[in-house]
């Protein structure tokens, strides 16, 4: 044990190693993967009613989520869970997500009626809403059933408040909503790794700013950074590899967690600007397309097509062009977010750190017992 306690990830160098290492290793498995992947014929369908350009996508290799959740379960386990037990939270959170993911992959691959397995889009989702409420309850209580965040958020400017009980239904709808956005954002190549990997950069870079400092949420953070970009090196336009909804769902999924344990949750917005304008987008057309149907007899679209993506290529944008403009957003979303992340009101806070080792800890509730 004191060996392992000895690599554990303890500053920002350690984390960027992590990092490191994190990209070389899925660039291992990923080769590894899109080998396997081709010979076995685990390509993506496309959509026949969308843009004609992503026809050429017909037959992609998917599912390579696989490659960065196996990296990161790996990497995690040996350096950022000993003495660190609050991390099996997102850790199971990213698991589980991935393999409801995994199941619809699967299905949309071998044309599996999904009545007939009993998996229609109404149990995933009911499925995932399970998932969620667990990971909020524990979120919430006290130990030693959860990690007693309870309801508190930091609020720029302003300091932590706490919303009590209502925090566990606003936690739910945040993490299965991330999962969701991250997923219809997965719709041209890099556009969702590369909104990841800057989102999770961000949030390490939060963690690790924060005051108690947040240590393994940092290391965390910086593993899946790493991953996904090294993901990036195979679903480059044109993509060798999808991500699936193997990945983007657990990866959606374990943002919003990052989010909520680090009592950030409210700068996820601003952090996942691009996901939250392609959910909307979606939001926004289904819910017009329906009322003017019912109000006319016909529908209609405020844009061409959602999600939003889709927009702007059936109005001329090329694929790498519609990508770097929404990566560019993103980026400059991330700098706002931990910006707004620097001016939280430290003198508000409610907890008195005591100094060393402590101060590494996630769980809120390990900083009060420890003291």
């Amino acid at each position: 044990m004191e060996v392992l306690r000895a690599v554990l990830v303890h500053d920002m160098a350690r984390a960027l190693l992590l990092a490191a290492a994190a990209f070389i290793l899925t660039l291992i498995i990923g080769a590894w993967w899109v080998r396997f992947a081709r010979q076995h014929k685990l390509g993506k369908q496309i959509r026949i009613e969308g843009p004609q350009s992503h026809m050429t996508k017909m037959g992609t290799p998917t599912m390579g989520g696989i490659m960065i959740i196996s990296t990161v379960v790996i990497l995690t386990v040996l350096f950022n869970l000993v003495d660190r037990w609050s991390i099996l939270l997102p850790l199971a959170v990213l698991i589980s997500f991935a393999i409801l993911g995994g199941i619809d992959d699967w299905m949309t691959l071998t044309g599996s009626q999904s009545k007939t397995y009993g998996f229609t889009i109404r149990y995933k989702f009911l499925l995932m809403l399970a998932i969620a409420f667990v990971a909020s309850l524990i979120l919430y209580l006290p130990v030693p059933y959860g990690l007693q965040n309870e309801g508190l958020v930091r609020i720029p400017l302003v300091g932590t408040i706490n919303i009590g009980v209502g925090f566990i239904p606003l936690a739910v709808v945040i993490i299965v909503g991330a999962a969701n956005a991250v997923n219809l954002t997965d719709g041209l190549d890099s556009l969702a790794g590369w909104s990841l990997t800057l989102a999770f950069a961000a949030y390490g870079v939060m963690t690790f700013l924060s005051e108690p400092r947040l240590t393994n949420l940092m290391a965390f953070s910086f593993t899946l950074v790493g991953a996904c970009a090294a993901f990036l090196w195979y679903n480059a336009y044109p993509a060798q590899v999808f991500m699936g909804d193997t990945g983007s769902l657990a990866l959606g999924a374990v943002l919003a967690i990052v989010a909520l344990q680090s009592q950030q949750w409210l700068l996820l917005p601003v952090v996942g600007i691009v996901f939250v304008a392609e959910a909307l987008s979606v939001i926004i057309q289904t819910t017009y397309f329906k009322w003017t149907r019912y109000r006319f007899g016909e529908g209609r679209r405020v844009f061409k097509m959602a999600p939003l993506h889709h927009h702007f290529e059936l109005m001329g944008w090329s694929q790498p062009q519609v990508t770097q403009r929404f990566v560019l957003i993103a980026t400059v979303a991330a700098m706002i977010g931990i910006s707004l992340a620097l001016t939280f009101a430290a003198q508000n806070q409610p907890l008195q750190v005591a100094p060393g080792p402590i101060t590494t800890m996630t769980t809120f509730a390990e900083l009060r017992h420890a003291k």
